[in-house]
């Protein structure tokens, strides 16, 4: 399905035409019932849908270079590094992902642990603003 998506520009239409409005309504279903002061959602397209924007108070990305995350997608998925720069042409640019977020937490060159510290800071901040 995959290989079909992004070999087809319109198969892919099609394909979030149909998954799109479905994940954003479970996404509002389980949003409504939480009774979480903070909601993280993890949307990987969410400049691309333009319509996730508006409807979240805080952006934040885990930005690395083009090169590392090519890197790592082959080491996590067993994709060749054609198909995974394939997919990431297809995407919004590094410059717009950067320029929708609110913060950005830099993952390249730095250990788990500081990740988690760079994490724990913006969620405690998130915390604090609501309530």
């Amino acid at each position: 399905m995959r290989a079909a998506a992004f070999a087809d520009a319109s198969a892919r239409q099609r394909l979030e035409a149909i998954l799109h409005p479905r994940i954003g309504a479970e996404v509002e279903r389980l949003a409504a019932a939480s009774r979480a002061c903070v909601l993280i959602l993890d949307i990987p397209l969410l400049v691309e849908s333009g319509r996730w924007r508006a409807r979240v108070d805080r952006v934040w990305l885990v930005d690395c270079g083009e090169a590392v995350q090519i890197e790592r997608v082959v080491t996590r998925s067993g994709w060749t590094a054609n198909a995974v720069q394939a997919v990431v042409a297809q995407q919004a640019s590094r410059a717009a992902r950067r320029a929708a977020a609110d913060a950005v937490v830099h993952n390249e060159d730095i250990s788990l642990d500081e990740l988690a510290r760079e994490v724990g800071s913006l969620w405690r901040h998130a915390v604090d603003l609501r309530q």
